[in-house]
């Protein structure tokens, strides 16, 4: 008796099954460079969002990395549930971040986790005491006399960018985001009862006159001499 070895039997081969098999490799590798794309793309929109001071629209975004708005919402629901440990771009699960991306006033932003806010303000004012360059303590002056101020009017008063400087002394408790311009969608900063504290005085009405102050300097303080 002979016994036909099943894997030389063609009999059950059609045209659909060949070209079935032959197409799973290519879609195989098709998922992996969309797999690939999207990553890239992730990191992308992570590193952005890691350095802004403000939140930032999906058009804002995908015109930073030159991808359609469709994908770069994706892209952001993914770091989404990454940062929340939901699960990984990879859709493995992952760990649950001291930080995650929130949306704010019709964009996205990175925040730290409400969990840990005592513990960053902790080291922030008393782990960190680093002294304030003459860049912060400018922009710090500026939001004082000012306030409330958006970080556009502070840069076009001091000539300067001062993204860095109002992160730094967001980090240090020296102001805070008063609200939000519902017309502009730029966020007005205004100082906090610790700097009082450090000045050692009750109140912004007992800050000292410009007018001896400034020498000439006096561009976008006029109403103040």
């Amino acid at each position: 008796m002979t016994i036909e070895n099943p894997t030389t039997d063609t009999r059950s081969r059609t045209p659909q099954t060949d070209a079935a098999a032959s197409a799973s490799p290519a879609a195989s590798e098709k998922d992996q460079d969309q797999n690939a794309a999207d990553h890239s793309l992730d990191r992308q929109l992570e590193a952005v969002l890691m350095v802004a001071d403000e939140p930032q629209g999906l058009v804002h975004l995908a015109t930073a990395v030159g991808r359609p708005i469709a994908a770069v919402a994706a892209s952001v629901a993914r770091l989404v549930a990454d940062f929340d440990g939901l699960r990984s771009t990879d859709g493995t699960q992952t760990v649950r971040r001291g930080f995650e991306l929130r949306e704010v006033a019709g964009g996205w932003r990175i925040y730290v986790r409400a969990t840990h806010d005592v513990l960053v303000t902790d080291f922030v004012l008393t782990q960190n005491p680093s002294r304030l360059s003459q860049a912060a303590l400018e922009t710090l002056a500026v939001i004082a006399y000012k306030q409330p101020i958006s970080r556009g009017q502070v840069a076009s008063i001091r000539a300067v960018n001062v993204d860095s400087v109002v992160r730094t002394l967001l980090g240090r408790g020296l102001v805070t985001e008063a609200f939000t311009d519902s017309e502009t969608g730029a966020i007005n900063y205004a100082t906090t009862d610790l700097l009082l504290t450090q000045l050692g005085i009750n109140s912004l009405d007992e800050l000292p006159h410009l007018s001896p102050l400034l020498d000439g300097g006096t561009d976008g303080f006029e109403d103040l001499l």
